[in-house]
């Protein structure tokens, strides 16, 4: 794969903030008075943005869901996002694409503030030239929107950039901004998730999209 510019989701396809993620929504529903035992559950929270995800999943209506959005912030900007792991062989993948001379960023429904933190403290964000997320307030949580944005900011082209990432999100996004994209089986979305929204690629393991890039 020949890109010049390469755009990666950062949870499911970097990192696994499975026990960030699910304990500190876990927490935020407990505050709303709604108690679930089993992280399981949760992890299709993993991946939308937070505030569409607890009124598709729980019913709130708006102003519900930004206190619930609140609560879980409340223990992952302390606690929640150092929850987390670095999929192993991510960082000889980054180490080789840098070494190619690609220019690599982060695109991801994230809060920036916590992305970057997160790609600090693994010691991962000096493989990238920019860390794109959204804002607290939920500006540029649909990637559609914030891929556009990064794509503007760095005045990238299209012809020359992919999109990684592990949910059907990232693949609206890139389609919708006329990139190529890579599906990667390995995060949280499923195989008929992905496939339903025909990515340019799909590679079920980090070992496959690794050597497509060699």
């Amino acid at each position: 794969m020949q890109y010049q510019n390469v755009l990666f989701d950062l949870d499911g396809t970097l990192t696994d903030p499975r026990e960030g993620i699910t304990r500190s929504i876990q927490y935020g529903l407990s505050k709303m008075g709604i108690e679930e035992p089993d992280l399981r559950k949760l992890e299709h929270f993993i991946g939308p943005p937070l505030l569409q995800a607890f009124i598709e999943f729980y019913g709130f209506n708006e102003t519900e869901a930004w206190k619930a959005v609140g609560f879980y912030r409340e223990r992952f900007s302390v606690k929640g996002l150092y929850e987390n792991q670095v999929f192993e062989g991510i960082t000889p993948l980054l180490e080789e694409l840098v070494g190619q001379g690609r220019q690599l960023f982060i695109a991801t429904s994230k809060p920036q503030i916590y992305a970057r933190e997160i790609a600090r403290h693994f010691d991962f964000a000096k493989h990238f030239n920019v860390i794109y997320g959204s804002e607290l307030d939920g500006t540029r949580t649909n990637k559609v929107e914030l891929i556009a944005h990064l794509m503007a900011e760095e005045k990238l082209d299209p012809a020359q950039t992919l999109m990684i990432g592990d949910r059907k999100h990232d693949l609206i996004g890139a389609s919708h901004n006329g990139l190529h994209a890579a599906a990667v089986g390995y995060g949280f979305g499923s195989f008929e998730e992905l496939s339903a929204h025909v990515p340019t690629y799909h590679f079920e393991t980090l070992a496959q999209l690794h050597q497509a890039f060699r």
